[in-house]
């Protein structure tokens, strides 16, 4: 079931969110039942080919869980879905934290903002401090 909340869809589950059960597509920025977030991951097959998984995390969203991220905010954030693994590296790029930064991403998704503030924090920095949100 979907519902229209301040003009961004949001989802309601019916199901637990298992990450190893969903779509590698919609797996980045997902938060499990347990509330720990999803991430796409590689492996290689016995061919030596590569593919994708999704897989749970260690990290821990508070006061989030079952929770599937919208396309507007995959869109207004500038994130990628095919994005593997979780990492930092995004806040060294102008173009990603004017996206962030940005209206329709900092006041309308708050669990993509909340996991890079988190991963900044995890280097002793904030959004500030690396001029991404001022």
């Amino acid at each position: 079931m979907s519902f229209l909340k301040n003009g961004w869809f949001c989802f309601e589950l019916a199901a637990e969110i298992v990450c190893e059960e969903l779509p590698n597509d919609i797996c980045a920025f997902t938060i499990s039942s347990s509330g720990k977030r999803c991430l796409l991951e590689t492996y290689a097959t016995k061919n030596n080919a590569v593919e994708y998984q999704c897989r749970t995390s260690e990290v821990v969203v508070e006061k989030m869980a079952d929770y599937i991220e919208t396309d507007a905010c995959v869109k207004a954030c500038g994130v990628d879905r095919n994005s593997v693994g979780i990492s930092s590296d995004a806040l060294l790029e102008p173009q990603f934290t004017a996206k962030l930064c940005s209206p329709a991403c900092y006041q309308n998704c708050p669990n993509i903002v909340d996991l890079y503030f988190n991963l900044a924090a995890g280097e002793g920095k904030t959004l500030i401090t690396i001029n991404a949100c001022i």
